[in-house]
């Protein structure tokens, strides 16, 4: 549980609304994200989920409209009612260019945006 404090703080959430989709084996689900970090994402659990936790699973996030933006492989952390928290394992660079850009407009701190990429890359 210490862990998963310290990487709360080391990583600021960005509380963002915009549709994504869930990929697991063959099933694909559309809900929202609620939040999103350089390091994870939390998203609003669809109705007929039934994923175990620690699964692997792609989180697609549409930005601009239906484009979309921010690709992660994903690991299902945790599960908390209508939640579901995700850690990121794998981010393409384009994807990360636009997951920069998206922390870096809502933090307004680059030395905080910075601190937080030097902890991604430890």
């Amino acid at each position: 549980m210490a862990a998963q404090k310290s990487e709360n703080r080391r990583f600021h959430r960005i509380s963002f609304d915009a549709p994504c989709e869930l990929h697991w084996q063959e099933q694909v689900w559309s809900t929202e994200v609620l939040d999103i970090s350089l390091k994870g994402a939390l998203v609003e659990r669809p109705e007929d989920w039934g994923v175990p936790l620690g699964e692997p699973c792609e989180l697609v996030v549409q930005l601009n409209g239906h484009e979309a933006g921010i690709v992660m492989a994903v690991e299902l952390v945790h599960v908390e009612g209508h939640r579901l928290g995700f850690k990121c394992q794998y981010i393409d660079i384009e994807s990360a260019m636009h997951l920069r850009r998206l922390v870096e407009l809502n933090l307004g701190d680059p030395d905080l945006l910075e601190r937080e990429l030097a902890h991604l890359i430890d």
